[in-house]
């Protein structure tokens, strides 16, 4: 039987292609091809307009505001249903000036060397060297421009220095870190009149002005745009004139540096009586106030878990300010929240994440080397299961969340302002710190509650719930920020329908429906049959990388079809939308970990690498069980059976793989890597560790550990010395002591340590 003659296609000679008619033809069969596919996206649009309208959540202008803030980074490529290696690898690792690494290299260790934790908690304030050592090396003009006498530091090393300063005492750390973050400083570059600028930005740099931000209000926590304070739009006499201003009544909580401050930013509620009922208020609008001034309270502290970082009240009851004072002046009337917005987008991803990062590698430096000294039962103690579990959850959750953070500010350096990730950073990083510092604690057992200078982690571990409720609460951003903003910001189509749907733009609503169903149908391919592998990752972690690429798609393929049938209810089942925002950030972090190795290449760490991805890709893993474990809705409980279908079951790290990081915690070099940040105090306990590790090293591990073991009996420190050959024998001994003691205080003086006049064992050395 004869094959069929296969069709012929005729293709026009470039003769042809020249002629008018040709053109013609062209242009009127593309017509009609748009005119079919309007038509088709017109009627679709129709028919599901009412549906979309009812299903679609609604929202507000502060809410826009917040979506509108900042830009979509590489966590955008997850609800496209893949994990781009490729786009990963473009992100360039982060790069620091000469000016920069001078100042982390010089700068900052003498800051560090003139701190003194428990001191400085005694006294509820940072020493008055300090302050001047802070302004007069400019530390609170880190992101104004050398132009206005400024460091103009990138943002990474903005994070270095906070990171750095953090892991030797929080209350400098949070001193420098919020003139820098989300204050005046930052507002005034980006939205600031010539006039404010020239004038106030000089005096920040300097420190000559202090400034702190009034936000939260008594009655607007969490809920920050709904703030209760007012400003009436009015004249008065000021200066000799009739000027016209605002008259501001006001009461603000929780604002740091405002005990200090001679500089506040304020954000309130414009209003003008002027404007007929309905269009009188003009929406919240930021100004400075400089200190004193006639009606400002200000100079009462809060003692947040009685730190010494400086926090208190903010007040005024009819404090008028003339329009000048407006942050970019009348124009920006109530264009606050979107400035504020804006602001938090890049703050959000340095300052309390570096706090975060602090926390850790402190923690995670302070145990493993405390571990690795401490001798009971004939051995140290981190040979002990039950103390190596933790110290290797400690590595692989540090080096995941630090890689993140690094990332974040890398993208941040190139010019993006990625608020998702900045969400994520936030939450994941000061939640990691209180693991991090909960796990430290335990380790080092009746050594981490004794409070007093020797003391290693007490002040941390009270600080840590300072940063989870600080800048938008943990429990907020795990539930409405990652997830919710994400949804919509990040989703290739989700905004795009939700503009059709208010401007009741049918062939714009169908035609986002109609790439909404074709990235469906590749989100449900990738997560059922085949997810590709885009772009390269370091040899040896290819398994990694599908893992992570299958989870990629069925996480989008989750986040569809719970967005389809939930539509805007998902906004307020947060149990649901909490557990996608997890499966989110992990699947960011264990990209961020394969983005770090890339750039770092350290062999050493290879094991801590593979352990903090696989981690992470089991938490993501598990946040969509439990997704679906907890769905009523039988639509979705089907969709759980074909999302998890295929999945390789994935486990938590085993017990071989965590002792395996913890043995490889026994390398000093593995341990710098992961606590590159960890600065030298003027005294104290983190002092006292330092020195002790150098001398453990000196000695080296098979000598030093034979001594640990030898100190615990009954015998003088020089008759144990006495064994060993090594000449530096008896300082190790002498500072291991001062390790392992706590200190006590006389009972007329609870606040002088008197341990060291105490004989250890009743033996008299």
């Amino acid at each position: 039987m004869a094959a069929a003659p296969l069709p012929i296609r005729v293709v026009p000679t470039p003769a042809v292609r020249r002629t008018r008619g040709y053109w013609l033809a062209q242009a009127v069969h593309t017509n009609i091809r748009t005119w079919r596919s309007q038509m088709l996206s017109s009627l679709l649009g129709r028919l599901l307009m009412p549906a979309f309208t009812d299903a679609l959540p609604k929202i507000g202008e502060t809410e826009r505001a917040a979506l509108e803030s900042g830009t979509v980074g590489f966590e955008g490529c997850f609800f496209e249903g893949k994990a781009d290696f490729a786009r990963l690898a473009e992100i360039p690792a982060e790069q620091l000036t000469e000016a920069e690494l001078a100042f982390l290299e010089q700068r900052v260790p003498e800051l560090c060397g003139m701190l003194d934790d428990f001191a400085i908690e005694e006294a509820h304030d940072l020493p008055a060297e300090v302050w001047h050592y802070l302004r007069e090396h400019r530390f609170f003009g880190m992101v104004i421009p050398r132009a206005y006498g400024g460091l103009e530091f990138s943002h990474a090393a903005h994070a270095a220095v906070v990171t750095r300063i953090g892991s030797v005492n929080i209350a400098a750390a949070v001193t420098v870190m919020v003139p820098n973050s989300l204050g005046p400083c930052e507002l005034l570059v980006r939205y600031g009149t010539e006039a404010q600028k020239n004038h106030y930005l000089p005096r920040l740099a300097r420190g000559e002005d202090l400034p702190c931000f009034a936000l939260t209000s008594p009655y607007a926590g969490s809920d920050a745009a709904a703030i209760p304070d007012i400003g009436i739009l009015t004249q008065r006499e000021w200066n000799g004139a009739m000027t016209e201003g605002f008259a501001l009544t006001f009461s603000k909580r929780y604002i740091t540096l405002a005990p200090v401050a001679s500089l506040v930013g304020l954000a309130f509620n414009a209003v003008d009586p002027t404007r007929p009922a309905g269009a009188q208020q003009l929406g919240i609008t930021c100004a400075l106030i400089p200190v004193p001034h006639p009606g400002l309270r200000i100079g009462a502290r809060h003692r947040p878990m009685n730190s010494a970082f400086m926090n208190g009240p903010v007040e005024g009851e009819d404090v008028f300010i003339p329009l000048d004072w407006v942050i970019g002046g009348s124009p920006n009337i109530g264009k606050g929240w979107r400035m504020l917005m804006e602001c938090l987008a890049t703050g959000r991803a340095i300052s309390l994440p570096a706090l975060g990062a602090a926390l850790q590698q402190t923690s995670l430096y302070v145990a493993n080397g405390y571990a690795r000294l401490r001798n009971q039962f004939g051995q140290p103690i981190q040979r002990f299961q039950n103390i190596a579990a933790p110290l290797a959850e400690m590595a692989v959750d540090l080096y995941a969340t630090d890689s993140a953070r690094r990332l974040t500010t890398s993208t941040l350096d190139q010019g993006e302002q990625p608020s998702v990730a900045g969400a994520i950073l936030k939450y994941h990083l000061t939640e990691a710190a209180r693991r991090a510092i909960n796990h430290g604690m335990d380790i080092l057992g009746g050594k981490a509650i004794c409070a007093g200078p020797s003391n290693l982690l007490s002040t941390a571990y009270r600080h840590a719930p300072i940063a989870i409720t600080v800048e938008g609460a943990n429990i907020l951003t795990r539930a409405l920020i990652i997830f919710g903003q994400g949804a919509v910001r990040c989703h290739p189509y989700a905004l795009r329908e939700i503009h059709a749907v208010e401007q009741r733009d049918a062939i714009a609503l169908g035609d986002a429906v109609l790439g909404h169903s074709g990235h469906l149908l590749h989100s449900f391919w990738g997560s059922l049959v085949h997810a590709p592998l885009v772009g390269n990752v370091p040899p040896g972690f290819e398994h990694e990388a599908r893992r992570i690429a299958r989870l990629a798609a069925k996480f989008a393929f989750t986040t569809d079809i719970c967005m389809g049938v939930l539509g805007g209810n998902l906004k307020r089942l947060e149990l649901l939308s909490s557990r996608l925002g997890d499966a989110l950030s992990h699947l960011y972090m264990a990209c961020a970990c394969l983005w770090r190795y890339a750039g770092q290449g350290d062999a050493e760490l290879a094991p801590v690498v593979r352990g903090a991805i696989r981690h992470q890709v089991w938490l993501a893993s598990e946040a969509l069980h439990e997704l679906y474990d907890n769905v009523s809705n039988p639509v979705l409980r089907v969709a759980g059976k074909i999302a998890l279908q295929g999945l390789t079951p994935i486990h938590r790290l085993r017990d071989s793989e965590k002792l395996a990081i913890a043995d490889a915690l026994g390398d000093p070099r593995v341990v710098h890597r992961l606590c590159p940040d960890i600065g030298m105090p003027r005294a104290g306990g983190l002092r006292d560790l330092r020195d002790l590790l150098s001398l453990a090293q000196e000695l080296g591990e098979t000598e030093s550990q034979r001594l640990a073991g030898e100190i615990r009996q009954l015998k003088t420190l020089e008759e144990i010395a006495a064994t060993s050959s090594a000449p530096k024998a008896l300082a190790f001994l002498r500072a291991l002591d001062k390790v392992i003691q706590v200190d006590s205080f006389p009972a007329d003086d609870a606040t002088r340590p008197s341990h060291a006049s105490l004989p250890r064992h009743g033996v008299r050395q």
